[in-house]
C-alpha cells in the first residue's frame, strides 16, 4: 500500500491522534463485480484513464496489446489495463483479482477487479471481503442475471453496505430510458431484503466514457451523480466494523534476546496506553501494558489499523494465535459456534467433514455440521446436509480448542475465518461467525431439522456414491468384492447349522441386501439426531454454544 494510502487509513480511523493523515484524501476501497463480460475490466481501464493515471509509456503499450489481445477492433481496449494474466487475455475474461491504486484530488481509491466467472466466485470473494462499497455491473441488453444475483448476496454476505448498480453498455441499447429504468426496478427487486444502506443507479457505457467522468449527452434524462461524482463523495462511515475496545491478535512473538519479549501485531480496534490493564484469550490471564515499541520509537499510544509491538508488565504465556484484549471487553474464547460458509471447492462438503480453521493467526480442527442452505434465486434458506461449489449454507462448527472470536457483523477481524483441507493444504471455504445463523433454519423448518421429502432417499444413495468416488474403479471393487466375502461368510455359517440350501440361499440373500440399506438408515438416523441436537443449541459438554 501507498504511503498516501495508509495516511488515509489512519485518518479515517482516528484522524486526531494522525494531524499529519488528517490531511491526506479519504481512502475508499471498492470492488466491481457481476457477470462474465459485463464490462468490469473495461471500467477499471476506464476510470484510470479518465483519472489521467496512464502514462505515454503505458499508452503504446495498451496499443500494441490492444493490436495483439483487443476485443474492441481499432480502439484501444481498456480492459488490458487490468487483465494482465496471459490466460485472461487469450480467454477475454478475469481469472484473478487485480488490485489498482489510484487518487484524485478528493480521494483516494483501491479498486478491485474482480471475475464475473462463477468457477472464480472465490476470488470475487477475496476481493469483497475489504471492500467499503461494490460497483454491481450489468450488461443493459442483458438485465438481472443469476450472477448479479450471487455477487449482490456474497457482498451483503461479507458487510458491504453501500451499492452502484452500474448500468453498462447503454450505446448498445440506444441510450433507452425505459431499458436502464427496468433494470432498476428489477435490482431494486431483487435486492430489497439484503439489507444494503444506499443503492445508487447510473447508467454508462464505460468502453465509450459516458456517465463515468463526465455528464453523457446521449443520456440528458440522467439527472444524477456521474460514476466518479458518486465515488468521490459518498459517504462509507461504519462500512468497515471495528472493535470499540482494544483488541490485538499476536502475530510473532519478538524475541531477540533474553532480555526482551515483545508480542507484535496490528491493532484491529481501539486504542491502548502503557498502564492499561488487559487479558490475554483464550486463557483470559490478565497483566498490564508495559512498552508501544515501533520502529520509530515506543508510543504514548496506539490505535487501529496500526502496527506495534507490547511488551507486558508479567511474565505470562503469550503465544501466536492469542488476542489481547482491554480487561472490560466482553469478547470471549469459544469451542463451538454458528456461521455462515461459501463453499469454494469443487468437491461437496458433507456434514461431519473435519477442516482445519484459520482465523488470523489462530488454528483448529473444526467439524462441521450443515444446517442449510441459501437459494441464490430467490435468496431463502432450506434444510441441507452438504454444500456444493459456491453455494452458501449456515453451519455450525465444533472446534478442538477454544479460539477468540466474535460475530463478524461486530468486528470483521476476529469474525471471518477459512476453512483448509487437512490433505491437501487447499482453502475450502470462506466463513463468518453469526451467532443468527441457525434460528433462520429454525424459522424455515421449525426446529432446524430437515423434513423428510421423497429426495431424501436419492440425496443418501448419492452420498454412499460419493464416498466410494475418492478411489474410483479399484475402491469400487474393493467394496463389493467385501460384500461378497461377507455374504459367503454368512451363508456357509447357516449350512453349517442348518444344513439346509434353501436358507443358505434366503440369508446370503437377505444379507447382501439389508446390509447397506441398514447402514444407510443408521447414517440418516444419526445425522438427524446431530441435527435436532445442533438446533437446540447443544453445541459442546462445556455450554459454549451461542
Amino acid at each position: 500500500m501507498s504511503a498516501v494510502a495508509l495516511k488515509a487509513v489512519l485518518a479515517a480511523q482516528n484522524p486526531s491522534a494522525h494531524p499529519a493523515a488528517a490531511a491526506a484524501p479519504a481512502l475508499l476501497r471498492f470492488i466491481t463485480c457481476g457477470s462474465v463480460d459485463d464490462g468490469k475490466s473495461t471500467l477499471i481501464g476506464r476510470l484510470l484513464f479518465d483519472a489521467k493515471l496512464v502514462h505515454d509509456d503505458q499508452l503504446d503499450a495498451l496499443g500494441r496489446d490492444s493490436r495483439r489481445f483487443g476485443t474492441q477492433g481499432d480502439k484501444l481496449d481498456l480492459a488490458l489495463l487490468v487483465d494482465g494474466l496471459s490466460a485472461e487475455r487469450e480467454q477475454g475474461i478475469t481469472i484473478d483479482v487485480a488490485y489498482r491504486y489510484f487518487a484524485t484530488p478528493r480521494r483516494s481509491f483501491i479498486v478491485a477487479d474482480t471475475p464475473g466467472h462463477e468457477q472464480y466466485t472465490r476470488n470475487m470473494a477475496t476481493g469483497a471481503s475489504t471492500a467499503d462499497l461494490a460497483i454491481i455491473l450489468i450488461d443493459a441488453r442483458k438485465g438481472v442475471l443469476p450472477q448479479t444475483r450471487r455477487h449482490s448476496f456474497i457482498v451483503s454476505m461479507l458487510g458491504v453496505r453501500h451499492v452502484v448498480v452500474a448500468v453498462n453498455k447503454m450505446d448498445l441499447v440506444g441510450f433507452d430510458r425505459a431499458v436502464f429504468e427496468g433494470i432498476v426496478a428489477q435490482y431494486r427487486h431483487m435486492a430489497g431484503g439484503l439489507g444494503f444502506a444506499t443503492i445508487t443507479p447510473i447508467p454508462i457505457s464505460a468502453l465509450e466514457g459516458d456517465g463515468v467522468a463526465g455528464r453523457s449527452p446521449n443520456m440528458p434524462w440522467h439527472a444524477g451523480p456521474t460514476l466518479f461524482e458518486h465515488l468521490e463523495s459518498v459517504d462509507v462511515a461504519g462500512a468497515v466494523q471495528l472493535a470499540a475496545r482494544f483488541r490485538m491478535p499476536v502475530q510473532w512473538v519478538n524475541r531477540p534476546n533474553l532480555d526482551f519479549r515483545g508480542f507484535a501485531g496490528t491493532i484491529a480496534g481501539g486504542a491502548v496506553s502503557p498502564g492499561d490493564e488487559v487479558a490475554i484469550l483464550p486463557g483470559g490471564r490478565r497483566s498490564r501494558v508495559a512498552r508501544i515499541v515501533t520502529q520509530d520509537g515506543d508510543l504514548a499510544e496506539a490505535v487501529a489499523a496500526q502496527a506495534v509491538t507490547l511488551t507486558l508488565a508479567d511474565e505470562v504465556d503469550v503465544s501466536r494465535g492469542d488476542v489481547i484484549v482491554a480487561v472490560d471487553d466482553a469478547l470471549t474464547a469459544r469451542r463451538a459456534f454458528a456461521a455462515r460458509l461459501l463453499w469454494m471447492s469443487d468437491r461437496p462438503l458433507a456434514s461431519g467433514a473435519e477442516l482445519t480453521l484459520r482465523l488470523g493467526a489462530s488454528s483448529a480442527t473444526a467439524r462441521v455440521a450443515i444446517a442449510g442452505a441459501v437459494d441464490i434465486h430467490s435468496f431463502e434458506i432450506h434444510a441441507a446436509d452438504a454444500l456444493a461449489m459456491n453455494e452458501v449454507g449456515i453451519a455450525t462448527i465444533a472446534l478442538d480448542r477454544a479460539v477468540a472470536l466474535t460475530d463478524y457483523a461486530e468486528d470483521r477481524e476476529l469474525g471471518a475465518f477459512i476453512l483448509v483441507d487437512r490433505v491437501s493444504g487447499d482453502t475450502v471455504a470462506l466463513g463468518l461467525v453469526d451467532a443468527g445463523a441457525v434460528r433462520l433454519v429454525r424459522s424455515v423448518s421449525g426446529d432446524g431439522v430437515p423434513s423428510a421429502s421423497p429426495g431424501r432417499s436419492r440425496h443418501w444413495v448419492k452420498v454412499a456414491l460419493d464416498r466410494l468416488a475418492p478411489g474410483g474403479w479399484p475402491q469400487i471393487v474393493e467394496e463389493a468384492s467385501w460384500r461378497a466375502l461377507a455374504s459367503l461368510a454368512v451363508a456357509a455359517l447357516v449350512q453349517l447349522t442348518f444344513a439346509d440350501w434353501r436358507i443358505t440361499a434366503a440369508a446370503a440373500l437377505a444379507e447382501a441386501l439389508l446390509r447397506p440399506i441398514l447402514r444407510l438408515a443408521h447414517q440418516a438416523a444419526w445425522r438427524s439426531f446431530e441435527r435436532q441436537r445442533i438446533a437446540r443449541g447443544h453445541y459442546d459438554a462445556e455450554g459454549s454454544g451461542i
